[in-house]
């Protein structure tokens, strides 16, 4: 348990029944009334955003949410299996858990698997990541229809939109957060 006045960015906050994280808050004294907490809170399960308003000194759950940093080992089925560098324990994670990045996930690269009561809730991966280009077909100089840009396909099996000189075989910087093409590696 804390107090609305021990709350800070990124604290997990247990609320009925359902974890959210802190993205912002202001603590406001108006001139008439009682001091409140104005809270920004992120669901951690769903990413739905929500503002909540709290009195100040109100008591509110916290969670503990334990992040650590983990190798991506390999797919079973639909799950990824994560190891923990220090104890070496085996965790699977659910595609739905992974979400996205798992376009970008290669066997044995590091990601931070957040977990809470023994349940895997959201993979951080690295912003950047260094991927090989399996298959994209030849840029014709002069065709600017698509923008000067063609899909190419990685080898984790992503496709991303990348420049009409980038050919098969080439390492590419890509961004995880939205599949932006960064540069060459």
């Amino acid at each position: 348990m804390a107090t609305t006045n021990d709350l800070k960015n990124g604290i997990v906050l247990d609320l009925d029944g359902q974890l959210w994280t802190v993205i912002d808050f202001q603590h406001v004294k108006p001139g008439k009334g009682g001091a409140f907490v104005r809270t920004t809170l992120k669901s951690v399960m769903s990413g739905k955003v929500v503002d909540k308003t709290f009195n100040a000194g109100t008591k509110v759950e916290t969670a503990t949410v334990d992040k650590r940093n983990m190798t991506f080992l390999y797919r079973d089925g639909s799950d990824f299996v994560f190891m923990d560098g220090d104890t070496f324990d085996q965790i699977p994670v659910a595609a739905e858990v992974v979400g996205e990045g798992a376009g970008y996930l290669l066997e044995n690269a590091q990601a931070v698997v957040a977990v809470h009561d023994g349940i895997p809730l959201y993979v951080e991966l690295p912003v950047t990541v260094e991927l090989l280009v399996e298959h994209t077909d030849p840029g014709l100089q002069g065709d600017r229809s698509t923008g000067g840009t063609k899909p190419a396909t990685l080898e984790t099996g992503a496709s991303i939109n990348v420049p009409l000189f980038v050919n098969t075989g080439d390492r590419l910087k890509v961004d995880t957060r939205d599949g932006r093409y960064l540069g060459r590696a």
